[in-house]
């Protein structure tokens, strides 16, 4: 179980990125972020991964308080920060040093036959594509095996058909293991594809506006007119959640002043 208790955080600037975030996320579950820009959502995933640990809340894995970053939580970003001097296979397993060399070995070759780089064992990550090097990524942060993986915009910078490639193999290599998984996307159809609840946000400062449990087995029909119904739901959330009169509403009823409009 990973926690989320009253997550606060203010930066040293003043500004005011996280109020009061609480949330509960399952073992094997996929959640989604989405929001507006600036809504805090990569600051979350930060205060998640310890790597910049909130102001005030906490943030709990199976109990154990987050302030540092954790070997049960890997996480990926937008850029896929590959080690330049280091070929494709020894990326991927950057993060097995404990393990021993033929046990490493072997799960090398596994997540490089999973995200389809057998070929590429020995290229260097200049050779790749983005979306090459961005399976690498997920395959290296995958092959520890951590309980928890957090996903910082892994695939905006990608074409489409490349995303949705990408979003094919991390589904392949999660059902494998099944860690926690926490997505942050601007993506609505990533969103809806991917994830069991997709939490929206809304900004100034960033808390949780709404709740979608996406209902809907794996794999999932992107054309299919359930998939157009959830994509509208969380649509209209996202809308709300960025209505300035929405959030004027939302502050007045925590003052308990009277509401017309």
């Amino acid at each position: 179980m990973l926690r989320l208790d009253a997550v606060d955080k203010t930066y040293p600037n003043g500004v005011h990125a996280l109020e009061q975030f609480s949330a509960d996320i399952n073992v094997g579950e996929i959640v989604a972020i989405i929001g507006g820009s600036g809504c805090g959502k990569s600051t979350l995933l930060r205060a998640v991964s310890g790597l910049d640990p909130a102001t005030s809340g906490n943030v709990t894995l199976d109990g154990v308080t987050i302030t540092a970053p954790h070997a049960k939580i890997g996480i990926i970003f937008q850029e896929p920060r590959l080690l330049p001097w280091l070929s494709v296979a020894d990326n991927i397993g950057f993060g097995l040093g404990d393990v021993p060399a033929d046990v490493r070995r072997t799960r090398i070759a596994h997540a490089l036959a999973k995200v389809g780089l057998v070929d590429k064992a020995t290229a260097w990550p200049r050779e790749l594509s983005g979306g090459q090097a961005q399976r690498v990524a997920i395959a290296r942060a995958l092959v520890p095996q951590p309980e928890v993986l957090l996903l910082d915009e892994p695939f905006s910078a990608l074409d489409a058909f490349t995303r949705r490639d990408l979003q094919d193999h991390l589904l392949d290599l999660w059902a494998e293991t099944r860690p926690t998984l926490v997505l942050v996307t601007h993506d609505v159809d990533e969103a809806v594809v991917l994830a069991d609840r997709v939490f929206v946000m809304r900004p100034r400062p960033g808390r949780l506006f709404e709740e979608i449990r996406i209902s809907l087995g794996r794999p999932r029909d992107r054309n299919s007119p359930s998939f157009d119904n959830f994509k509208r739901r969380v649509l209209t959330a996202l809308d709300r959640s960025l209505d300035r009169k929405v959030r004027d509403t939302e502050a007045k009823s925590n003052t308990g002043e009277a509401l017309w409009w």
